[in-house]
């Protein structure tokens, strides 16, 4: 278990089917898909090729198009070795994006551990924070407690600079389920509704590739947390060294981890290539319909 962290109350797997972010009622009786728009010039998969306003807003209103469910929006990029970035300059990168998109008929995430991101993001048109710091910064939680946002709260080890350093678990499954269990009931306890938790294990931050893989077998583990269960393993590493592929040539190896996270109970994916995510998953839910 990880220094400072409880043990989580039990809780049996939950029966509803649905996630409120702000105006928006999302039904969880099917998977969804969250579109990914990297406003930076250094995150790993697409960095630099929405670094503007104008870029993004377009890469973001495809991604809709192309029948993204949910869109997440980021300033800062979190990938193995980068820095953080100023708060001014990721405001700057968000905020014209989610007023480029605000009237798009989905709900906006913004990828953000800042408080002062969260506030302005929410302020502006935002439904959803995603924070892969599970809300930890001081005021985070209240930020999201004072709005009627959803929130995903992910688990990392480390800071992105050094968190693939020889990242180390006794336990990596029981640790990270403690860990995000403990994160569920302090979002509780601060007044956020069940229905509008997410959690995510957080492939790749602070895991080696035997971590992810463990995570991944035992993932169904994570949905008696009684909270929606969020993955994002889109073009990874761990794909590169599985498959021997390139960043830009992982999209096979991305939906066949994407279909096996939905069938051990996660509710959203988040990814790259929604077009074609949207057909893997239509096949899933042709073949899982009653």
């Amino acid at each position: 278990m990880e220094q400072g962290v409880t043990a989580f109350k039990s809780f049996t797997p939950h029966s509803r089917v649905h996630l409120l972010c702000g105006k928006f009622k999302l039904d969880l009786s099917h998977p969804l898909i969250m579109g990914i728009v990297n406003v930076t010039p250094d995150s790993f998969s697409d960095g630099g090729l929405h670094a503007t306003a104008g870029a993004a807003i377009a890469h973001g209103l495809r991604l809709i198009d192309e029948g993204a469910d949910l869109v997440d929006v980021g300033g800062e990029s979190t990938r193995p070795g980068s820095l953080p970035v100023p708060l001014d300059e990721e405001l700057k990168r968000v905020l014209p994006v989610i007023e480029g998109l605000k009237h798009a008929d989905v709900p906006l995430s913004v990828d953000t551990q800042k408080p002062e991101v969260m506030r302005e993001a929410l302020c502006a048109g935002a439904s959803m924070i995603n924070d892969v710091n599970a809300l930890l910064a001081t005021g985070a939680l209240q930020v999201v407690a004072n709005s009627d946002a959803a929130i995903c709260m992910m688990h990392k080890r480390g800071e992105p600079l050094t968190m693939q350093v020889n990242p180390q678990y006794q336990n990596v499954v029981s640790e990270i389920k403690s860990f995000l269990g403990s994160r569920v009931e302090a979002a509780l306890a601060a007044g956020i509704a069940r229905e509008r938790i997410v959690v995510d294990p957080g492939f790749g931050f602070g895991k080696t590739m035997e971590h992810n893989l463990a995570l991944l077998r035992k993932l169904d583990q994570f949905t008696e947390l009684g909270a929606a269960l969020l993955v994002g393993l889109s073009r990874k590493s761990i794909l590169g060294k599985i498959a021997g592929k390139q960043t830009g040539e992982r999209i096979y190896s991305s939906m066949a981890i994407a279909l096996i996270a939905v069938m051990k109970g996660a509710k959203i994916v988040r990814v790259h290539d929604v077009a074609a995510t949207r057909d893997a998953l239509a096949v899933y839910n042709a073949v899982n319909a009653e």
